[in-house]
């Protein structure tokens, strides 16, 4: 796992153990606030603590960060002062969960740090395609071309987009 932590890449981990994590999230966006509530529900193995992005409560347990981009990019702060941005907090949030820590170790690697990388540059599209196309999205469920439904009651699901029989599509 990388982070921007001043002991290195390793976390100094043996020296300086991760006991708690605090999520920065953006309270104004529904798939930040989903994640959060999903993130709050599972078994976990280190505590998570959420705090909104950008807010009184946030720049007053943490004056060294740069606000701005923590409501721009996932950040994760360690108890140990340790501060994790875009993948790496997206890794390390998983690490924290009992059922995913697995996984977590898994992204961590070369090849996972990839696909962990193209997860949080999807969700940051999504984000910023929903806020160009309704500033202030404020909840309302997602519809995309490609059968992808997003409802911040129910979550994610998948439909196919119907059959193209009468060429209508563009594959024919």
């Amino acid at each position: 796992m990388t982070t921007t932590a001043a002991a290195g890449p390793d976390r100094d981990a043996a020296r300086v153990p991760v006991r708690g994590l605090t999520v920065l999230y953006d309270a104004e966006c529904s798939l930040c606030v989903f994640v959060r509530d999903w993130l709050a529900k599972q078994p976990k193995l280190v505590p998570l603590r959420f705090v909104p992005a950008g807010s009184d409560e946030a720049r007053h347990r943490f004056p060294g960060l740069d606000h701005r981009v923590t409501r721009e990019e996932i950040t994760v702060v360690g108890d140990g002062g340790q501060v994790y941005r875009s993948s790496a907090a997206f890794v390390v949030c998983l690490w924290s969960l009992r059922r995913y820590r697995r996984l977590a170790h898994r992204l961590s690697t070369p090849a996972g740090a990839h696909l962990a990388r193209t997860a949080v540059l999807g969700a940051s599209k999504w984000r910023e395609s929903r806020q160009a196309a309704a500033p202030g999205w404020g909840g309302r469920a997602y519809r995309g071309g490609d059968g992808w439904t997003y409802d911040p009651q129910g979550g994610w699901s998948y439909s196919p987009p119907p059959a193209c029989a009468d060429g209508s599509c563009a594959t024919g």
